[in-house]
């Protein structure tokens, strides 16, 4: 009976004993595990996402380029609503750029990304990019084939993607679409705008002024990431951002215009380190103080139908304002010509390097202030 009792009694203190150990070192293992447990950030490069969404724009901007909707629905989980927006989205921005390159009638030769990593968040298996993209893209006319135009567009993307079947995912996409206002081009005499355009002539503008000139110089190097790489994708530091409070693009103009266009400012139409009047900031109200001050006078108002034959009169440094409902809500300045003389234009919001004035705005409910500026 002792010895049984004894062995009963080592049995039990042996088991309690393991089973201290056992929760000690579950406990230090969870705890160690919870420590230790890399996020996406401590092993994903810089070099490795570099390469991620170098692989995501190439797919974007080849399916873009031939029209091929179908190849970028891989990169997208659209089982979720706002994967499956980003998707359609994307769709519908391929679509647009067909359909206004039959409009005006050119071929896109190439689209080329490059893109500025700001930050990188992660979490277990998903991953939040802060980036900036400038994409380029390249053009011929049907019937000029040798002569190549380009043009850069600078967007401001935050995109969220998870790593799932060994591949990564987008589960979300913010950014400035510069196509937002597509044109409904079932809405445009496409045939006879397309025959107008392509029996153009280049325009000789070697004839314009230095202030013209000067202008055009600050609003290519300060438009943003759009902007050649050298300047850094950046604005005027020297200047108050005004994109979380509404847009820029009326700051841009009057930037343009005072910096490099060399106007004065007024008492109505100004900007110090204590804020800017609304002529400055407002699109519409820097229309309107350019019209009514003489500083511009119109050149033509209309719908793209309306104005487009005149805006081969357009000169770089005039500027166009965009309306929408009665309202103008975008100011672009124009900053030279293509080869059949159709005029490029640059702006902020989103940023644009020589881009086709009515590339993502000629929808029909659109309406287009064309005006001259009477430089000094």
């Amino acid at each position: 009976m002792f010895i049984v009792f004894k062995i009963e009694k080592w049995m039990v203190l042996c088991a309690v004993f393991v089973l201290v150990i056992l929760l000690i070192a579950i406990t230090f293992n969870y705890r160690a595990e919870d420590a230790d447990v890399p996020e996406i950030t401590d092993v994903f490069t810089e070099e490795e996402l570099s390469q991620v969404l170098h692989q995501i724009f190439y797919v974007r901007n080849k399916s873009m380029l031939e029209g091929d909707v179908d190849v970028v629905k891989v990169l997208y989980d659209t089982n979720t609503k706002y994967g499956l927006w980003a998707y359609e989205h994307e769709v519908k921005k391929t679509k647009y750029l067909h359909h206004w390159s039959d409009k005006q009638g050119v071929k896109f030769k190439d689209i080329n990304t490059k893109f500025f990593i700001r930050s990188v968040k992660g979490k277990g298996d998903k991953v939040t990019v802060n980036f900036v993209a400038s994409t380029e893209y390249t053009y011929t006319y049907v019937n000029e084939p040798e002569a190549v135009n380009l043009f850069r567009i600078g967007t401001y993307h935050i995109l969220d993607m998870v790593f799932r079947n060994e591949q990564w995912t987008i589960v979300r996409e913010w950014y400035t679409d510069p196509f937002a206002d597509s044109l409904n081009l079932e809405n445009i005499k496409s045939d006879e705008i397309k025959e107008y355009i392509l029996t153009s002539k280049p325009k000789d503008i070697s004839g314009i002024s230095v202030k013209r000139i000067q202008a055009v110089e600050y609003a290519d190097r300060y438009c943003g990431a759009a902007a050649n790489e050298e300047y850094g994708f950046s604005y005027n530091k020297e200047y108050r951002d005004y994109n979380p409070e509404g847009g820029d693009c009326a700051n841009f103009a009057s930037q343009i215009l005072f910096e490099g266009g060399g106007f004065k400012k007024t008492a109505a139409w100004n900007y110090d380190k204590g804020g800017a009047t609304k002529a400055w900031v407002n699109a519409q109200a820097f229309k309107n103080y350019m019209l009514n001050s003489g500083r511009g006078y119109k050149i033509a108002y209309g719908s793209y139908n309306d104005v487009y034959k005149a805006a081969y009169k357009l000169l770089p440094g005039d500027f166009i304002a965009y309306e929408k409902k009665g309202k103008v809500t975008h100011i672009s300045v124009v900053t030279g010509m293509d080869s059949k003389g159709y005029p490029l234009v640059n702006c902020h919001n989103t940023d644009r390097y020589r881009v086709p004035w009515d590339l993502g705005w000629s929808n029909k409910n659109i309406k287009f202030w064309l005006v001259r500026v009477n430089y000094p």
